[in-house]
């Protein structure tokens, strides 16, 4: 699944900016405009990240923050909000806010930090699952509807990555930087050698699920379209 966002904002004009900016990195968000909203949907389901305003109508967002942390909850918390004295922003981490950022900003910052905390969050977590398909790094088993799968550490790097996306557009040149870790030359094909027979070995215990995306890479997931081979 796509990494999901909870933006609990009252400010409109704000909230777009926020929403349509992080929706076109490829994230999932959505909005509540009051705390009793901010409220219901940290409730009512699971979050990859919150970003909270510290002023909203019914509970604030410290409210919410101590709310969630008394329940346990280890979601991640951006802070927005326009106090900038370094005594609230201590009381902010202090009550178990992540990271804090003062209004106004810019959007890059704002995707930095969100980037930043999705991955720190992510690196607690040691089992991948996209429908039937179970990677376990703790173990370094993966297995699809529950066999086995023997694969090589690049094919395991290669499916991990495919895994922390689901649903993207990942391009040649992305996979090639993130798994093989260097500049894709444009020449080589490593990658399609390897995404091959990632796919063979999927694929010989059920659907394809790695899909060729014209002009634009490979997708984990549904794809409604036709596909080059």
């Amino acid at each position: 699944m796509a990494v999901r966002l909870l933006l609990v904002e009252d400010e409109d004009e704000i909230a777009e900016f926020i929403a349509q900016g992080l929706r076109e990195e490829g994230f999932v968000v959505e909005r509540a405009a009051n705390g009793h909203d901010g409220q219901n949907a940290i409730d009512s389901s699971r979050w990859d990240l919150i970003i909270l305003d510290w002023w909203l109508s019914g509970p604030d967002g410290m409210a919410l923050l101590h709310s969630l942390r008394s329940k346990n909850q280890s979601t991640p918390v951006l802070f927005l909000t326009a106090r900038d004295a370094v005594r609230e922003r201590v009381d902010a981490l202090r009550a178990g806010a992540d990271d804090y950022l003062c209004k106004p900003f810019a959007f890059e910052e704002l995707l930095a930090r969100v980037e930043a905390l999705v991955r720190r969050a992510a690196r607690g977590t040691t089992e991948w699952r996209y429908g039937d398909v179970v990677l376990d790094m703790s173990t370094n088993c993966a297995q699809r509807g529950g066999t086995s799968l023997s694969l090589t550490v690049r094919e395991q790097a290669l499916l991990l990555f495919f895994l922390r996306h689901p649903g993207e557009d990942l391009s040649r040149s992305v996979l090639y930087e993130h798994v093989w870790h260097d500049e894709f030359d444009g020449l080589s094909n490593t990658l399609e050698v390897h995404v091959m027979e990632l796919r063979r070995k999927l694929e010989a215990l059920g659907p394809r699920i790695i899909h060729t995306v014209r002009g634009r890479g490979y997708r984990l997931g549904e794809y409604p379209g036709s596909e080059t081979p």
